[in-house]
């Protein structure tokens, strides 16, 4: 008994006339399967009405280099280099090794380096090493600094002084 035949003649002994043979199609090259799609990482303008988006750091990550962003930003995970956004927040195991800038900056985790943003928050298991320059600052009870804190963002900095200079003697004073 065969289960299997590549032979294309027939068993059945009552046809008089033989099988047709079967049709030749043109061999065409496989087509590969389409791959699954990958998810891609675009940006999505936000209709205006809507709340800004965040973009998460997960705690997973640890970023070196610099991260800019026109919304906000919350880190979990470990950045070395600068981080700028319109407010950014620094998760209770998050460690920031770089200038941190924004309108609004909460710092719950570690920051080395400086902080410039209009509004800095600094809560109960902050770690802040390095100065802070702010127009307003909220420091918790427990949250450790150490650097100085200045409120000078967003002031132009000051006019270089300009050197005095003796007057210069008049033409009537050098003839005399």
């Amino acid at each position: 008994m065969t289960m299997f035949n590549r032979n294309d003649k027939t068993t059945d002994t009552n046809a008089a006339a033989p099988a047709p043979p079967p049709s030749v199609k043109p061999e065409q090259p496989p087509t590969p399967a389409p791959a699954a799609p990958r998810p891609q990482a675009y940006a999505q303008p936000i209709a205006s009405g809507q709340a800004p988006a965040v973009s998460h750091i997960s705690k997973a990550l640890k970023i070196t280099g610099q991260l800019e962003s026109t919304e906000d930003i919350q880190i979990e995970g470990e950045i070395d280099g600068d981080v700028r956004a319109v407010s950014v927040k620094v998760g209770a195991n998050a460690k920031v090794k770089g200038t941190v800038r924004g309108d609004e900056v909460q710092v719950s985790g570690q920051v080395e380096g400086k902080i410039e943003a209009k509004k800095v928050i600094l809560t109960r298991t902050a770690r802040m090493s390095g100065d802070v320059i702010h127009q307003d600052i909220t420091i918790e009870s427990g949250a450790f600094i150490d650097g100085h804190c200045r409120p000078e963002f967003g002031k132009a900095a000051p006019p270089l002084a300009k050197p005095v200079h003796a007057p210069k003697p008049s033409s009537a004073e050098a003839a005399e």
